[in-house]
């Protein structure tokens, strides 16, 4: 009699089997995934998956605490620290945003169908129907139950685990912390590098056009007209971004001349006196303002003082000869 309450207290029911493999198998894919995938984003969410698999296992044999436990803390917060570190380390250029694989969004969603089915059949039966064992291991309660299998029964396991992830965070704190080798340069011996090496040491010229452009994607242009890239950041460069208005602007310096010389051709037109009243009195006009100061040079000054010597002496002469 004894054995067959004990037979049946001990057996399986149907849905926790079926619960237990489809979970199961669904945990252990989730393993494999995070660690043979490629990419530390798709390890970090099958680590994710596999975690949540365990909360409905917790959930579903009526461990409510530390299914809730699980969800929050080892799903909610380490998982997020670690894709808030991959995010912030950055991917690499391979990590492309691209679906690579066909029909992956519409897999995604009828996973989590799954997932959201069988959490609310596991939570469902769990609150039904009772499992086997439950009843002595949730005797006093299930967080009394849990501290006191954790601190006695599993008492060294939790100090190893507890050891493992210390040492895990010194030798994260180890890694990333570089000693340096080497001397550090002073800021004068680095100055002097850079004149040795022949490096740019001014600022680099700024981007665009004077008075035409000033985009920053815009090559400023040389004295030939040429554009020089160092105006222009090197990313832009790698992208492709960069705009090439070097011979719009050699065309409008080429019309501005045109304008230039057509101005300055009139200009001299009117000077040497064209056609009509007003050319013939600006060149008469000209030719006295030439006059005058032909007339104010120092070599006309000269010729007049010649001259009254010359006067002088004629009339001392005919005095004389009187």
């Amino acid at each position: 009699m004894n054995g067959t309450l004990l037979a049946a207290a001990s057996a399986t029911s149907t849905g926790e089997a079926v619960q237990f493999w489809i979970l199961g198998t669904v945990a252990v894919l989730g393993a494999l995934g995070t660690v043979l995938m490629k990419r530390s984003v798709h390890s970090a969410l099958c680590l994710a998956g596999t975690m949540i698999v365990l909360a409905v296992f917790y959930l579903a044999n009526g461990a409510y605490f530390l299914g809730i436990v699980q969800i929050v803390v080892y799903t909610g917060a380490v998982m997020m620290l670690f894709l808030f570190v991959l995010m912030l380390v950055g991917v690499t250029a391979a990590d492309s945003l691209k679906e690579t694989i066909r029909g992956q969004r519409w897999m995604a969603v009828l996973c989590g169908l799954g997932f959201g089915i069988l959490l609310v059949g596991g939570i469902g039966n769990a609150s039904v129907g009772t499992f086997t064992g439950l009843a002595e291991a949730n005797a006093g309660g299930n967080v009394q139950g849990l501290a006191r299998s954790i601190f006695t029964d599993y008492v060294f396991a939790f100090e190893i685990t507890g050891a493992l992830l210390v040492t895990a965070a010194v030798a994260a704190m180890v890694l990333t912390h570089r000693e340096r080798t080497e001397r550090r340069d002073t800021q004068r011996e680095m100055a002097e590098k850079r004149v040795r090496e022949g490096k740019h040491l001014p600022p680099l010229p700024a981007p665009g056009v004077y008075a035409r452009h000033n985009a920053v994607d815009i090559p400023g242009l040389l004295p030939d007209g040429t554009p020089s890239e160092l105006t222009v950041s090197q990313t832009l460069r790698s992208r492709g971004q960069v705009r090439d208005v070097s011979r719009k602007s050699l065309s409008d310096l080429a019309a501005l001349e045109r304008r230039t010389e057509d101005y300055l051709g009139r200009d001299e037109s009117a000077a040497r006196g064209g056609p009509g009243e007003g050319g013939g009195r600006d060149v008469r006009d000209a030719a006295d303002v030439r006059k005058d100061v032909s007339d104010d040079s120092p070599a006309a000054d000269r010729d007049r003082d010649t001259d009254r010597d010359g006067d002088r002496d004629a009339d001392r002469d005919r005095e004389a000869a009187k």
